[in-house]
């Protein structure tokens, strides 16, 4: 009689910041490595900033990131004035 070993992996890994303290929990490998690497890419651009350019940054997020279609309407926009699109 053989008995069959349960599949190797993992159900869920949480990733906690020693910076700030959030945690994000992922149920994949991959979600996991995204989530370590948006947030580290997120800590390293907020660095830069001085407190009035956070201060903004983090109100123009708000306002695109509750309208996506808004969102997508601006990088069209961005698209359009790098291709030397003029101001229309």
């Amino acid at each position: 009689m053989t008995t069959k070993a349960p599949a190797c992996g993992w159900d869920q890994a949480v990733f906690r910041c020693g910076r700030c303290g959030v945690e994000h929990t992922a149920t994949t490998e991959d979600d996991y490595l995204k989530a370590v690497g948006a947030h580290g890419d997120a800590h390293a651009v907020w660095d830069r900033l001085n407190p009035i350019e956070r201060s903004g940054f983090a109100s123009i997020l708000r306002t695109i990131l509750s309208a996506p279609e808004l969102a997508a309407e601006l990088l069209a926009l961005a698209d359009r004035q790098a291709a030397g699109g003029g101001d229309r």
